[in-house]
Order: C-alpha cells, then sequence, then structure tokens
C-alpha cells in the first residue's frame, strides 16, 4: 500500500547524512572533467538563516547541481562574519557595547561567540540541501582571509591605488564608523522645508533650507552669478539667525535660481555639496557635530541632531525668523546596517581610488555576461553615479586590522612585511625608518567588503593550482550589485586586470503581500518554520517560481504544490516499480508505437529544460518539468499502459516497462537539481540497484533516450499521441457529461481519417478510455 503521509524530515535527515558520510559533493581535484568554479555568496553571520537567504541560495544551487551532472563543481562555502555586522550581532547577543569594552577583550568576546554560533547557522545551509563542499570552508575573519587582505591593502598601496585623508567623511552616529557609499539606503522621512530670515545691509535675506540644526555650522551664502534679483548681494555679509555671526555672500552656479529663494546656505557639513563647495572657496568649516550624533555648540549642547532641529525650529519661530514652513517628505542617507541618518564628520580614512576608473570598471562589466541582462544596467548606473572613492576604513575594533604604522613626526607610512601577515598592528612595535622612534599603530580596521571582494582569490587558494580566476559563476541577490559585485570587479582589475567570473547571476527579494520582508516591519517568514511544515523540496520548489532577478512574493499555496509535487514522485515511482519486478532491465528489440511517441516528448523535454538550465531560466526548467511528469507521465501514459502491464506478457510488456523506467529516470534527474531530497530518495529505494551513480546527483544528466522513426500527423504540427491525448480528453468529458465513471464501458467510433493515424496506437486508446470496440464514422461515444 502507497502511504499518503510522507516523513519527509526523516527522509532529508537520512540523506544529508548520507551525502556527508560519501562526500557527495566534495570537489574532485582529480577529475579530468571541466571544472565549473563559483564564488559563492559568504552569508553574513546573523544567528540564522532569513527567508531571504533561503530564496536566493536555493536558485544558486538549482545551477550548481545541474552542473555537477555535467562537470567538476567547485561550490566552496564561506561566511561573512568580520566588521561592523558581526559586532552589532556580538553586542546585541551579549548585551555590550564595543566602544565601551578594551579593544583585544571585545575582539576575545566577537571569536568566542562566532565558535559557538557559526555551525548551528551553516545547518541551515545543509538542511536546505545547499550542496556545497562545507570541507572547503573559509570564513572572512580567519587567518588565511586576514592574510590576503592585508596583502590586497599592501600591493594596492605600493601601487598608489590606496591613499589616506582628511576629509568630511560619511559617517554613521550609531555605529560610530565612516562608512562607504555603497551602504546607504535612502528612507523617506516627513520634514519640514523652512524659508529663514537671514540679514544683509540690514535688510531681510530669505534662504530655504531643510536642516535648521546646521545653522550654526553656516560658513558661507551662495548666489548664482547669473540671478539678476541677487548678484547686487555678491561680496557682502549676512548674519546668520539665532547665532548672529557674519559670512560672506559669494558668487557660485551652485545656487539653483529656481530652488528655494534661489539663495543657498553652505555648512560644514550638510552634504557632500557643501563639502566641495568648502573645498572649492577655501572657507574655514565650522564642526557642531560630535561623532556620536551629539550638538556641541552652544544653547545645544547635548542634543541629538533630531532633538536639535526641534529646538531651534521653535527658538527661530519665537524669534519671528520663520516665514514659511511646508510639510514635505524628502530621501535621507541612512546607514543601511542599523537605519540612522548619516552625517558628514570630517575624519581621516583609508581609501582606495576608484573615480577615476569609472570607465575602464564600466568596460570590465561590460565584459561579463549578466543573468538576467537588465542587472548589468544597475551596474552600470551606480559606476557612473560614484561620487567618492571607495573608503575602506571602518573606526570600529572588530575586523582585519590595516597592516601599517604612522610616524606622525617624519609623516612615513609604515607597511607589515609580507612574512608577518596576518598582523595587529596594535600588538606588534614598529621603528620608524627615518627617525628610529616608534611609530603608531593603526587602530582603523578594513571594512569587510575590503575582504569579501576577495573571495575569488580566498576560495581558490584553498585548492592550489586547481581554480583559476575568473570563477564560472557569482551568484548573487541584486541589492549587493554596487557593493560585493562591484567591489569585486574593482579588486580583480586593480591586482589582476583580469575578470573575476565569466558569468553573475542575480536573484530577487523576497516580498509578503507586495512588500519586501524586513524585521523592522514585522512581515519575516522564517524558512527553519517553512521546512518544519513543508520540508526542504517544498521550500525550494517554491524558490524556483521566479524568474532570476525577480521579486517572489510567498504564498502558502505554492509550498502545498511542492509538497503535492512530493508526493505524486514518490506515489507515481512505487506504482511504476510494482510493474517492473518481472523486467529484465533491457530494451526490448522493438517499442511499441505509443511508447516511441511518449520518449519523443520525453527527449523534448530533455533538449528543453537542458536549454533553459543552462541559460539559467530554473523557473521555466521547473515548468517543464512539471508539464511532463503531471500531464504528459502521471495523466496520459500511465493510464494508457496499465492495461498493458497488468495483462500482456512479452515484448508489449517490456516495452513499456522500459519506457516507464528511462521516462522515470529522466523526470527525477531533471527535477533533481530543484527537489534533491525526494529524487534521492526515490533514486535510491528503485533506480541504484540498476545504474552504477552512488547518487542521484552525481549521475549524468540525461540524454536523448534513443527511439525509432516517430511519425506526425501531414499538414499539422501535432504528433501521434497529441492526437491521442485530445481523444482521451473528449472521451473523459462525455463521460463526466453523462455522468459515468472513468471506468465504464464505451463503443467509440473515430472518422476514417483519425484511425487510421491512429492505428499503430488504438490497442493502447481502447484499453485508456475502456472501448470494448473502435469502429469507423462519425465521431461518437456510446455507453455499453
Amino acid at each position: 500500500m502507497i502511504k499518503n503521509q510522507i516523513d519527509f524530515k526523516a527522509i532529508e535527515n537520512k540523506w544529508r547524512t548520507f551525502w556527508e558520510k560519501e562526500k557527495i559533493y566534495t570537489f574532485d581535484s582529480k577529475s579530468k572533467k571541466k571544472i565549473f568554479s563559483i564564488d559563492t555568496p559568504p552569508p553574513t553571520v546573523s544567528g540564522e538563516m532569513h527567508i531571504g537567504h533561503a530564496f536566493s541560495y536555493a536558485q544558486q544551487d538549482f545551477i550548481a547541481r545541474f552542473k555537477r551532472m555535467t562537470q567538476n563543481v567547485f561550490y566552496p562555502f564561506g561566511t561573512d562574519d568580520n566588521g561592523l555586522p558581526t559586532e552589532r550581532l556580538i553586542e546585541r547577543l551579549e548585551n555590550v557595547k564595543s566602544k565601551e569594552m578594551p579593544r583585544q577583550k571585545f575582539i576575545e568576546l566577537c571569536l568566542k561567540t562566532l565558535k559557538g554560533i557559526t555551525p548551528d547557522f551553516i545547518q541551515d545551509w545543509k538542511n536546505l540541501g545547499i550542496s556545497c563542499d562545507y570541507e572547503v570552508y573559509y570564513s572572512t575573519i580567519d587567518k588565511n582571509s586576514q592574510k590576503i587582505s592585508q596583502k590586497s591593502f599592501i600591493d594596492l598601496f605600493k601601487k598608489g591605488e590606496i591613499y589616506k585623508k582628511q576629509f568630511p567623511t560619511l559617517w554613521c552616529p550609531e555605529c560610530q564608523t565612516a562608512i562607504a557609499q555603497a551602504e546607504l539606503e535612502d528612507k523617506e522621512e516627513d520634514s519640514l522645508f523652512l524659508t529663514l530670515k537671514f540679514e544683509c545691509d540690514g535688510k531681510d535675506l530669505l534662504i530655504a533650507t531643510t536642516r535648521p540644526e546646521l545653522l550654526g555650522a553656516c560658513v558661507a551664502v551662495f548666489v548664482n552669478p547669473k540671478d539678476k534679483k541677487h548678484k547686487s548681494l555678491a561680496g557682502k555679509k549676512a548674519k546668520v539667525p539665532l547665532f548672529n555671526y557674519e559670512v560672506p555672500i559669494i558668487e557660485d552656479k551652485s545656487a539653483e535660481i529656481g530652488k528655494g529663494t534661489g539663495v543657498l546656505m553652505v555648512c560644514s557639513y550638510g552634504d557632500r555639496f557643501d563639502a566641495d563647495a568648502i573645498s572649492k572657496h577655501k572657507l574655514k568649516p565650522k564642526i557642531i557635530l560630535n561623532k556620536n550624533g551629539i550638538l556641541k555648540i552652544d544653547g545645544y549642547k547635548g542634543l541629538s541632531v533630531r532633538e536639535a532641529r526641534k529646538k531651534i525650529i521653535e527658538d527661530l519661530r519665537n524669534a519671528g525668523l520663520v516665514t514659511e514652513q511646508k510639510q514635505i517628505q524628502h530621501a535621507v542617507n541612512c546607514h543601511d546596517k542599523c537605519g540612522t541618518p548619516t552625517e558628514l564628520i570630517e575624519t581621516e580614512q583609508w581609501f582606495i581610488k576608484v573615480l577615476d576608473k569609472k570607465k575602464k570598471l564600466i568596460e570590465q562589466g561590460r565584459k561579463i555576461n549578466w543573468y538576467p541582462k537588465h542587472m548589468y544596467k544597475r551596474y552600470e548606473n551606480w559606476v557612473n553615479g560614484l561620487e567618492w572613492d571607495w573608503n575602506i576604513s571602518r573606526d570600529r575594533h572588530f575586523g582585519i586590522s590595516i597592516p601599517v604604522w604612522e610616524c606622525k613626526k617624519c609623516n612615513e607610512i609604515i607597511l607589515a612585511n609580507d612574512n608577518e601577515l596576518p598582523i595587529d598592528p596594535c600588538q606588534i612595535k614598529k621603528k620608524c625608518p627615518k627617525c628610529k622612534d616608534y611609530a603608531n599603530p593603526e587602530t582603523k580596521v578594513l571594512d569587510t567588503w575590503a575582504t569579501s571582494s576577495l573571495s575569488p582569490q580566498i576560495t581558490s587558494c584553498l585548492i592550489k593550482d586547481k581554480i583559476v580566476i575568473p570563477y564560472s559563476l557569482r551568484p548573487q541577490a541584486h541589492d549587493i550589485i554596487r557593493t560585493w559585485a562591484f567591489y569585486t570587479i574593482v579588486k580583480s582589475y586593480l591586482h589582476e586586470k583580469k575578470l573575476p567570473w565569466e558569468n553573475i547571476m542575480v536573484s530577487g527579494f523576497v516580498k509578503l503581500e507586495g512588500e519586501k520582508m524586513s524585521k523592522s516591519k514585522g512581515n519575516v517568514i522564517e524558512p527553519q518554520a517553512i521546512m518544519d511544515k513543508f520540508g526542504a523540496d517544498a521550500l525550494r520548489f517554491w524558490a524556483a517560481g521566479s524568474k532570476l532577478g525577480e521579486d517572489l512574493n510567498y504564498y502558502e499555496k505554492d509550498l502545498v504544490a511542492g509538497k503535492r509535487l512530493i508526493t505524486k514522485l514518490l506515489n507515481a515511482s512505487n506504482f511504476v516499480f510494482m510493474n517492473l519486478e518481472d523486467w529484465n532491465g533491457k530494451k526490448p528489440k522493438k517499442l511499441e508505437k505509443l511508447d516511441e511517441l511518449f520518449l519523443k516528448i520525453v527527449n523534448n523535454c530533455i533538449s528543453t529544460t537542458t536549454h533553459r538550465f543552462e541559460s539559467y531560466n530554473y523557473s521555466k526548467a521547473k515548468f517543464n518539468v512539471e508539464e511532463l511528469f503531471w500531464k504528459f507521465f502521471c495523466d496520459i501514459y500511465l493510464e494508457v499502459i496499465k492495461k498493458r502491464v497488468y495483462n500482456e506478457k512479452g515484448d508489449k510488456k517490456k516495452s513499456a516497462q522500459y519506457t516507464l523506467y528511462q521516462s522515470l529516470l529522466a523526470i527525477l534527474k531533471m527535477i533533481a537539481p530543484i527537489m534533491p531530497f525526494i529524487t534521492e530518495e526515490i533514486y535510491q529505494k528503485h533506480f541504484k540497484k540498476y545504474e552504477k551513480d552512488d547518487s542521484i546527483h552525481v549521475s549524468e544528466w540525461p540524454e536523448e533516450i534513443k527511439v525509432g522513426k516517430v511519425d506526425t500527423l501531414k499538414g499539422t504540427s501535432n504528433n501521434v499521441f497529441d492526437l491521442m491525448i485530445q481523444f482521451i480528453s473528449k472521451v473523459r468529458q462525455e463521460k463526466t457529461k453523462m455522468k459515468k465513471p472513468m471506468n465504464s464501458e464505451i463503443v467509440l467510433t473515430l472518422d476514417k481519417k483519425d484511425k487510421e493515424e491512429l492505428s499503430d496506437v488504438l490497442e493502447d486508446l481502447k484499453d485508456v478510455v475502456n472501448a470494448r470496440e473502435i469502429k469507423e464514422g462519425k465521431w461518437k461515444v456510446e455507453f455499453v
């Protein structure tokens, strides 16, 4: 008896253990097969896998599993566990603040906590069936990654591609670190657009602003040289409201005539344009903001930016200095790690030069095959929109140390030697080669992307002399095109003048009711809960439901459909092998015409599905296999040959048995990349005794099953099998219309032309529609 209830957890545990024990997914360094190398995304250690991870990693695993059935796949696994994201995780888990702890103590706490949580974190990927070679593992904080990352810094510094500069830098007051442009995300916020009374020559000078809290940092007022209304003010002084000090009025075309009042307030620092303006006109900045986002100006000391804005607006109103106010919504630059609005704070940071290479980096991106193609445009737009060089330093404790010392007296930068790497300059004393005094160790650490951008170099050195750059594939989500994709292209170009990979596949986001899932919105669905309820294969089936690069809504009905397919695959396989008990495993000398026709349909599906997997179109590949399995295999072919395998003997039965075996094996292999657990279960239970491969996942991808010449109907594109399906459907509809059971006996009459076309399969047609006789004449169904 076939069970309806499947213990998918037992199945998953069994085959996970088997895959690990038998090293099914281990890269074979001795194989002569072509290598397909994957630059696997190292997920940020966050405690557990989230639904976005499950969605994106499942999609890349579909390709990895498909390729493994034709090539030698290098598919390492890494975790991104250095830098700010890890610091924030440890602060939350351990209820501490890194800035309030000694540096070394905090680093030790991070390493200890990571050691405890990482195995469970990785287990989530194994539970989903991600077929990485987990023995080829790296973390972005391990010694090898530190060494390669520090070596990259030293090499680029020697090439003149890295510099240190005191500069108004993007700064997160919450995390208290400099960040890169790629770590900004825009948030729409309500704000006031205020028109304020400045003063010039005893008259009101109206200036509009959204940042009144920076009035005390105003250093100049700009008017456009073509602005006839305000041109006479150039060279004069303007008095800043509330603070009552004067600033110069300067002609500069950055003051847009049609924006606000046409007069621009320049502060240190409201935005990038302020920073450029102050530098251009050699103005002395007025710094009123501490690094923790607290003001340090008289009257507003100790207030946060938001608190100061509220109080200053109140003071301006009370003094009659506000002439107009509008409620607006505008985009605010926030730190993507914590959601805090960023500021521009003048700090000394390390940068990699990218602004002078925009054209070349766009060129490099164009050489890569993007799947889907339109994702390249996101990359190109990002590069064209860059305003800063890449800030690679972070003012935090936990991360990879920048391997330099600096002698302030001699203005000398001292680099670590290659044989000293990895190194923490804070733990080693170095003397200046000029003055012989001890130099100051660099206390900043590298941004985590400065290491993740070296993932091809990090993983290739784990398999010496085998894996070369460019890799075959980089899989990733579209939100990190501006970071991981861009930075990896930058590093490969600067170090080797090479592409990091030949192809890049870009996944989308998961949405719930049209909104991106996020913990802050409270609309997160946990993949662990989904797998507990429906199983990993059903979750993977859902993830295959969207085209590459497209966002996908989460609907439980898709999981139900996946679970239904699992049940049907198992039940259909059990049925097939109950009828193969007396089969000798050999192809008969002659196949029945119907079997040839059905195998042609299977072959068409193999060809189409292969092409679609090769072009990273797994969603259409899934659709092809599903259609073959449900519509043609289960609904038609199994019903057609039932009587033949039950009642016939000899070659007719053997023909059906051979066709059942070959078509079911092909179906399983084609759906195996998407649903690895149930396909392994069926393969091991039924096929292993006939096949030589230890696992379906290292078996050969199905090739065309050899059949004889198959006729097609004259004047149409439909073959005989299609015509047969039409009549089966028409008979079933007639039985339903007359409220007769499907096994009710009939006499079927067919047109002469149709009967002749179906002459080779009439016996099978009689069996499936339960026809006592098939006569020639005008189409009709008579119930006996």
